[in-house]
């Protein structure tokens, strides 16, 4: 299994630079600098690859647990990720050229409400995972080790 300081770190990763991200970009003129871009870039990449080795790592060990709680856990964060990644993949379409590594904003009040809903549907994530995925897999864990 993945270490939970790896995905501890991710998640503060995450955090950080959602909230540089949206203190940066509540100032239209902000938008357009090379620096929000980066942060906005490297900031979707690190979500996306989190997503990724929450969802192969550890929901996908899951899923196959004998204990039909436990699977239907694994199916809730599985099924969520997938929403949360179609929604994701929608916001980065319609505010982002990947090409030219630039935002395409020509509304700016109704980007800043997009990323404010989408960051929080992210920190909601991450926060589920960490009440309710992360101690669900140290009690399996602990358990193996009580059995070996």
């Amino acid at each position: 299994m993945v270490a939970f300081a790896q995905l501890h770190a991710q998640n503060h990763k995450i955090t950080e630079l959602s909230n540089v991200f949206l203190y940066l970009v509540r100032e239209r003129s902000m938008c357009d600098t090379d620096v929000a871009c980066d942060v906005f870039f490297d900031l979707t990449n690190r979500i996306k690859e989190h997503m990724e080795l929450v969802d192969r790592e550890l929901c996908g060990r899951l899923i196959s647990h004998q204990d039909q709680s436990v699977k239907n856990t694994a199916n809730r964060f599985l099924s969520g990720s997938s929403e949360i990644k179609r929604i994701f993949s929608s916001y980065v379409k319609q505010w982002c050229s990947q090409k030219r590594h630039s935002l395409t904003i020509s509304d700016h009040s109704s980007f800043v409400q997009d990323t404010e809903q989408m960051f929080a549907l992210v920190m909601d994530r991450i926060q589920r995972e960490t009440e309710y995925l992360y101690p669900l897999i140290r009690k399996l864990e602990g358990e193996q080790k009580q059995v070996a």
